[in-house]
């Protein structure tokens, strides 16, 4: 057994975390003194900064649910306990997956944190275009996102490669 997909996992979910972490305390010191709705735009047009904290999940479903900080940090602990069982099951050589599952389950971590320690998930990147403005998110959120895509990019992928190598080795014998 190989020890390098747990190492990947490791290091890129303990990136994911400092990061996550250390960006959401900058937020929380340098935009939540800011008057409500005001922004520091990093990028005309395209990039602002602005504080805002989310009681529930995703563009603030759930906010007002009973007992929701409860039910949302068990959700994220089952969620973050799927993630760890996927790894232990998957293949040495599937490097994409290893590292979707270290993004996704260090941004799941990431908001836990805020959850457990604040009871809402700090946010505070948003993304516009024109008049169109993307929900603000955090860093965990944009590794949830990344690591979903390479899990799903790797299950489209993946079986191709297996084929390929399977063809090869039937050519071979």
């Amino acid at each position: 057994m190989s020890k390098r997909k747990y190492i990947l996992f490791s290091c890129l979910g303990i990136l994911t975390i400092i990061l996550d972490q250390w960006s959401k305390v900058w937020a929380r010191g340098a935009l939540k003194t800011l008057p409500f709705g005001e922004k520091q735009t990093w990028i005309q047009g395209y990039w602002d900064m602005r504080y805002s904290e989310n009681p529930g999940v995703a563009f603030g479903m759930f906010q007002n649910l009973q007992g929701g900080r409860v039910i949302l940090t068990l959700v994220a602990a089952f969620a973050l306990t799927m993630v760890v069982l996927y790894l232990r099951k998957s293949e040495d050589g599937h490097t994409r997956l290893h590292a979707a599952l270290g993004l996704i389950g260090g941004g799941a971590i990431g908001n836990l944190i805020d959850r457990i320690t604040l009871g809402r998930v700090t946010d505070f990147i948003v993304w516009r275009y024109k008049q169109y403005e993307w929900p603000a998110f955090n860093i965990a959120d944009a590794a949830l996102v990344i690591g979903v895509g390479l899990m799903v990019l790797d299950m489209l992928l993946a079986p191709k490669a297996r084929l390929a190598d399977k063809a090869s080795s039937d050519a071979s014998a």
